[in-house]
């Protein structure tokens, strides 16, 4: 797994003087903590099963015992962050796996005294992770077998643009993310923040707010479960502060 990277030094957030364009005055994003799938998944990839025992929707599948213990862990870093730095509001996919992350989270830091009692969790669909379509639940080996074709135009193409029947890009997830960045600065303007939803729209907004190449952008590690990523307000923009920490799980 990579270790987190330091994208910039500590700044303190803009005072909002003379700044024209609305932003948060810091920014987190996480992936939910480990899911069934994410283990079903990986275990199918390191002996190549045709299938995973899963039968419910994508968006309802829940996270695993452990990926519940990583919620807790999110929620007492949330609790030990200086206290101009704690988030005011949550914005989570409403995806199973994303919601009871935040609401795990949310409970450890209220707990531990970090967070007012009456902060609640707002659900948005462009917070939801990617739609593959027809590649939906596939192992790598049943997606080779079945849709051959398919495997061979994602290859060509590139996870940046490929787009499977009936699914999304990842540029097409850009879409969704900046647009929700948008309302979120809106509404946000001057508190942390923190968002809760999927590998492909976190990697999607480091994307946008960071303006990486495609090569940068497959250059960088998956996004780990639970992980934090920070932007914060300085210069009239989001600046990037840290990437996909992992030390507090």
């Amino acid at each position: 797994m990579e270790q987190s990277t330091v994208l910039n030094g500590h700044h303190r957030p803009d005072s909002g003087e003379g700044r024209g364009t609305p932003l948060p005055s810091l920014l987190i994003t996480t992936r939910h903590g480990e899911s069934i799938a994410n283990i079903e998944f990986q275990l199918a990839a390191e002996t190549g099963a045709m299938a995973v025992p899963i039968t419910c929707r994508d968006a309802d599948i829940p996270l695993s015992l452990h990926g519940q213990a990583q919620a807790q862990a999110l929620g007492r870093w949330w609790a030990a962050l200086p206290p101009a730095d704690r988030p005011r509001s949550v914005w989570c996919s409403p995806y199973v796996r994303t919601a009871e992350t935040a609401r795990i989270a949310l409970a450890q830091a209220q707990g531990l005294g970090a967070v007012p009692v009456g902060l609640t969790v707002r659900h948005d669909e462009r917070l939801r992770d990617r739609e593959l379509g027809v590649l939906e639940m596939l192992t790598p080996a049943a997606i080779e077998k079945e849709h051959p074709g398919e495997a061979a135009r994602r290859r060509k193409m590139g996870e940046l643009y490929y787009r499977p029947p009936g699914g999304e890009s990842f540029l097409d997830v850009a879409l969704r993310v900046r647009s929700l960045l948008r309302d979120l600065a809106e509404e946000e303007d001057g508190r942390p923040v923190l968002v809760v939803s999927h590998d492909c729209p976190v990697l999607m907004t480091r994307y946008v707010l960071d303006r990486l190449t495609e090569r940068q952008l497959l250059d960088l590690a998956p996004v780990a479960n639970c992980s934090t990523s920070t932007w914060r307000a300085r210069g009239g923009r989001l600046a990037p502060e840290l990437w996909n920490a992992t030390e507090h799980l």
